[in-house]
């Protein structure tokens, strides 16, 4: 198997547990927040459907630059809006991904704002960092927010203390 290959099936395994999840957001509780400096409910969960849109100009472009406003924080309305949008980019983003030759996955890729650069790796690099282990760690935020809103938790690596499977 290609190293694109199974970046993209890890990508999608890992996308239906983060699914998961985010359909147990309850809308009601999107301005919720554990604490003072925490991101909303709303936010947080926001920001783990965009994170896979990242992966698109990682594959397509030589660098991201935040300070040129190609890129827009996502503030969904509803937890369907969030599905969709979740969705939509790990389709967009996988499928790009299937699609890439493994040698062009060494080249650099930068992300940047303005003259700050946040962090510059190769390609493949920024697609595990990016789009699967950056996703898993605020996932692990969400569900950490969820079960202190008495949300029943979905299987991730295993059994919950919600659902046996």
């Amino acid at each position: 198997m290609s190293l694109c290959a199974s970046l993209a099936a890890e990508m999608r395994q890992e996308a239906k547990t983060t699914r998961r999840l985010l359909e147990r957001v309850p809308e009601a509780s999107f301005g919720w927040k554990p604490h003072e400096k925490s991101m909303t409910l709303g936010r947080l969960a926001a920001h783990v459907a965009e994170l896979p849109e990242l992966v698109i100009p990682a594959l397509t472009r030589p660098e991201l630059d935040f300070a040129s406003g190609d890129f827009k924080p996502f503030h969904p309305e509803s937890t369907a809006e969030l599905l969709e949008k979740f969705d939509r980019n790990i389709d967009a983003a996988v499928g790009l991904l299937e699609k890439q030759p493994d040698d062009r996955m060494g080249e650099p890729w930068k992300l940047r704002s303005g003259d700050h650069v946040l962090f510059e790796m190769p390609r493949a690099m920024v697609v595990r960092f990016v789009g699967l282990n950056h996703v898993v760690h605020h996932r692990g935020q969400l569900s950490v927010y969820l079960r202190l809103l008495d949300v029943p938790l979905p299987s991730i690596y295993g059994p919950s203390a919600d659902e046996g499977r």
